[in-house]
């Protein structure tokens, strides 16, 4: 039998735990997950790809089905299709990812139709949950303490030290 191998592809630009928890309920579904690190080329990343590995890999330690890579620049089908995946795994908070993960999906579909894209719905208590909005919350010393792995947390705490002093 072939092994169910997704792909969960994003800048995690910091990693949430909105999305720890989309990859622990992965963990569940698929014989591998693979955290796809991609850098977002129309935003200024807080962190560098080899940081966000580290962070991620820290965070999702306990989960043995699960890694974290560096996926280049390519498109994350093609990134799929290196790894033996046939799944794309995408976190949803609400209508407005859903319709943009929808149109990724359909042309997903056009380039490899045989990688299915799977869409997990974030539980309501994540649902405003996003990066931008840590890093704005963190930049001014808000509590993000539930929102975030502990690590993530002392990491984005040190990154805005560095910043103002």
């Amino acid at each position: 039998m072939t092994a169910r191998i997704a792909v969960f592809p994003g800048s995690f630009d910091p990693f949430t735990n909105g999305h720890l928890e989309t990859v622990q309920r992965a963990s569940h579904l698929f014989d591998e997950v693979i955290i796809a690190v991609m850098t977002n080329t129309s935003k200024q990343p807080l962190f560098q790809p080899a940081e966000k590995l580290a962070l991620i890999t820290a965070a999702t330690k306990s989960l043995t089905n699960v890694r974290a890579v560096e996926q280049s620049n390519e498109l994350t089908v093609d990134f799929a299709r290196s790894q033996g995946a046939k799944f794309i795994l995408r976190g949803i908070r609400n209508v407005k990812d859903f319709e943009y993960e929808r149109d990724i999906a359909a042309m997903n579909q056009v380039q490899a139709p045989k990688i299915e894209t799977i869409i997990l719905l974030a539980p309501k208590r994540y649902a405003f949950l996003s990066s931008s909005l840590i890093k704005e919350v963190a930049k001014f010393g808000g509590d993000i303490s539930t929102l975030v792995p502990a690590n993530v947390m002392q990491a984005l705490k040190q990154k805005f030290s560095q910043k103002e002093g």
